[in-house]
């Protein structure tokens, strides 16, 4: 059995194979309410065969979110809207998994397909108003953007608290997994990055103190999620800006995430500036962040999650079997190919057949049509 299709056991869980679906907003929930677009979505990710499926980045608070459609997680209600989701996950042998985030000074944008950027008169238009918005420093996103208040104690505590609660909600929900979304120029980037976080108290200054918030986010999340299921973290390896953080900052914060009980560091880059939506950043190559992944992995001593232009089965096996990653996340190949998974298999061993390993309601249905297609032959477009 390839490497790939290996199972890996995390704590008290354990995933059928090394396959996770990327968190990707849709940003087409309703007052942070998921629907049906949102089950449909994550359970045909489920069908087509990964390991993990992790929902989108759930806000922790209604300012926390990116866009008037992201998903929420800052209530009980919110909760029940997405237990379904995870029921549904977890029907299908993938183990559910969900994001926690907080977007700080990049809150309160446009959702991409209006512009993915700073709300305009159009946008208020359709009823995406503006709300005050937080940040490390009032330091804006960039010209145009809203200006977000500096955070004092009394804001780090509220905000502490409530990835605390979100994750006994994930927990409640039936989520095995949560993923703390510290990349991509969101709340806790913004922390750790000398770029957006001017703060002189002691959580700014050196990497020392720009980290604290961070990671006592990640020690609450650790708390406050049950010990037997693995906390993943996404980590911006580096800013991709001219005076932006290190490689070394990450490593020094991979290990502080492991000794909090942090399990896997999910390893991207970029995204400090720019856009309000992802990261930006120049994709020089097939699975560009894969050495992030490798050196946080071989020199922090922590479990790593590739992710990043990762297209090909053989690629992502290459990642796992010579130990440069323990997981891939697949993401917007999955939006191409909801099957990624299933056909990797395929490719990877060489298997016949679809009823083994394919949902029942579908294998069946296509060893008919392979044996159909076995007696016809190659098709050949009729000569005009």
């Amino acid at each position: 059995m390839p490497k790939l299709f290996e199972p890996l056991a995390l704590r008290g869980v354990t995933l059928p194979n090394r396959i996770v679906i990327s968190p990707m907003c849709q940003y087409s929930a309703e007052d942070g309410f998921a629907g049906a677009w949102h089950m449909v979505q994550y359970g045909r990710f489920a069908v087509g065969g990964a390991g993990s499926v992790m929902v989108e980045a759930s806000a922790v608070t209604p300012e926390g979110r990116i866009t008037h459609g992201d998903v929420g997680i800052w209530s009980d209600a919110h909760a029940a809207k997405l237990a379904p989701i995870a029921d549904f996950i977890r029907s299908q042998g993938s183990v559910p998994a969900i994001q926690l985030g907080h977007a700080g000074r990049k809150a309160a944008m446009q959702r991409p397909w209006y512009g993915n950027g700073a709300l305009t008169p159009a946008d208020i238009a359709r009823g995406d108003k503006p709300w005050d918005i937080v940040a490390p420093s009032a330091a804006p996103l960039g010209e145009g953007s809203l200006i977000p208040t500096a955070l004092d104690e009394a804001g780090l505590a509220r905000i502490r608290e409530a990835f605390a609660a979100a994750a006994r909600r994930a927990d409640a929900a039936g989520f095995d997994i949560v993923e703390v979304h510290n990349a991509h120029g969101y709340l806790l980037h913004q922390f750790l990055s000398p770029l957006s976080n001017h703060r002189n108290d002691t959580y700014g200054g050196d990497a020392e103190g720009r980290m604290r918030f961070p990671l006592e986010v990640a020690r609450a999340v650790r708390e406050a999620f049950p010990a037997h299921k693995p906390v993943f973290l996404r980590l911006s390896v580096v800013d991709g800006a001219e005076g932006g953080r290190s490689e070394e900052e990450s490593l020094a914060y991979a290990a502080a995430l492991k000794a909090a009980g942090i399990d896997v560091v999910d390893c991207s880059s970029g995204g400090i500036a720019g856009s309000a939506t992802g990261a930006r950043g120049p994709r020089r190559d097939y699975g560009f962040q894969v050495p992030f992944a490798e050196r946080i992995r071989r020199e922090a001593g922590i479990a790593t999650m590739a992710v990043g232009l990762i297209v090909d089965p053989h690629q992502a096996e290459a990642v796992v079997a010579q130990g440069r990653a323990d997981l891939v996340a697949i993401g917007r190949e999955a939006l191409e190919n909801p099957n990624w998974p299933l056909h990797a298999r395929q490719a990877l061993t060489g298997e016949n057949g679809h009823a083994d390993h394919w949902p029942k309601q579908h294998g069946w249905w296509l060893n008919v049509r392979d044996s159909a297609l076995a007696q016809l032959g190659p098709y050949a477009k009729a000569a005009e």
